[in-house]
């Protein structure tokens, strides 16, 4: 079996362990391809959140009984988990939050409050989704800072040339996605983050759509801060990973108040908890905590490089058949691509063509896919988007090849 494909077994063996990939919709077998908005969940990662709480369910941290302590011991296991998936430095790093939107929220709040004023600049790029997009407009609002936002090409790609002219001394912080949910460019971050850090402009990256789908070196990007979510990698909803780099958390305010993120609290003055947990108010989804490190383990046992190459496989096969359609119209084009395909066939309206698709067992997403500016700047108010995750194959591509011929016949 080579390095860096699946065989017919291992992708059997794989999609065993999916049952709902078993099930049928409307009378035919189910072919899943809404990765990009979340994943299915393998059974390691439901067992292990049954089983912690079955038998280790208690409040963690501060608790002296055995059971808060046993959960206390998985939860900062969980911590240490996701440290190595990103190799960030230390633990202290790594902030748990509710997903990506909630990790980029905390961002924009408490690194607007403290290190920008009216006039200051925040750069985006045409391609962001909205959760990156409408926390720094309401700082905008709360604080007259300006967003600005980098153009893309009709391929779907950053002009490097045209970047320089936007990072100004107005410009406090970079924040761009790592790979567009719609388009499936993959951003040069590394390129980007020595750019801005040339002017001494930290840089966060939504790593929503890159962290289930590539390898990830936080150390090697040299990223300020990364923003990913449990949910989109195999792992369970309402969680996620704020990664911040130690000097910067420590300069930032907290987001939230309350308990966990205290040291000391009296009527006078409150002082707050050490990193990261000055960063998490309340009590945690401790049993997510677990779960997203089984899904970790669940990854690391496949291989991030494997995924990534089986991913790209299909995402160079379902291009190459899609152009065979008449009238397809396909969205990003960029050299660099990965994992999500959007397009639109003739004058079907997106979403006539993903409910017919639907009857059919095809599960896409159509719409906008939170990203209106983008939609904006193709010219057109959504698409329809089939997006791949490690347990697809070229069969359900041919699947929905199929399924679009049949439905572009209707019409």
């Amino acid at each position: 079996m080579a390095n860096n494909s699946f065989d017919t077994a291992t992708i059997g063996q794989i999609r065993s362990e999916f049952p709902i990939l078993s099930r049928d919709v409307y009378g035919r077998p189910l072919v899943y391809l809404d990765n990009a908005a979340t994943t299915q969940k393998p059974l390691c990662v439901l067992d292990a959140m049954r089983e912690e709480y079955l038998n280790v369910n208690a409040n963690v941290h501060r608790g002296v009984h055995y059971l808060s302590q046993q959960a206390t011991d998985l939860h900062e296991a969980a911590r240490e988990k996701v440290r190595q998936f990103i190799n960030a430095n230390k633990t202290e790093e790594i902030v748990f939050t509710r997903g990506t939107t909630e990790a980029i929220n905390l961002v924009a709040s408490s690194f607007c409050e403290s290190q920008m004023k009216a006039g200051d600049e925040v750069l985006v790029s045409d391609m962001e989704h909205h959760s990156n997009i409408v926390p720094w407009q309401l700082q905008a609002q709360r604080r007259g800072i300006v967003v600005r936002h980098l153009p893309i090409s009709d391929r779907g790609e950053l002009n490097f040339d045209e970047m320089g002219d936007f990072l100004t001394e107005k410009t406090k912080i970079v924040s761009i996605a790592h790979v567009s949910n719609v388009l499936g460019t993959i951003n040069d971050v590394k390129r980007i983050v020595a750019l801005a850090h040339d002017r001494g402009i930290p840089v966060l990256v939504d790593a929503a759509q890159s962290a289930p789908h590539m390898p990830i070196d936080v150390q090697q990007l040299d990223c300020d801060f990364m923003a990913f979510s449990g949910h989109k990698m195999y792992g369970p909803t309402g969680i996620g990973v704020l990664y911040g780099k130690e000097e910067w958390l420590d300069r930032l305010p907290p987001y939230q108040g309350g308990g966990e993120m205290i040291d000391r609290v009296s009527w006078e003055n409150t002082t707050f908890e050490r990193l990261p947990f000055k960063f998490e108010a309340g009590t945690p989804d401790y049993v997510a905590t677990h779960g997203l490190a089984t899904a970790i383990d669940y990854l690391s046992a496949i291989g991030l490089e494997r995924i990534e190459a089986h991913e790209q496989e299909l995402t160079r096969y379902c291009m190459e058949q899609l152009k065979t359609i008449d009238g397809i119209r396909l969205f990003g084009e960029a050299e660099q691509k990965d994992a999500v395909v959007s397009f639109l066939v003739g004058d079907i309206h997106h979403l006539d063509l993903g409910t017919l698709l639907d009857r059919l067992g095809i599960a896409v997403r159509t719409g906008h896919h939170c990203a209106q500016p983008l939609m904006t700047r193709l010219g057109i108010t959504g698409t329809v988007r089939a997006s791949f995750a490690l347990y697809n194959t070229k069969e359900e591509i041919d699947t929905l090849v199929a399924g679009i011929r049949r439905v572009s016949q209707m019409f």
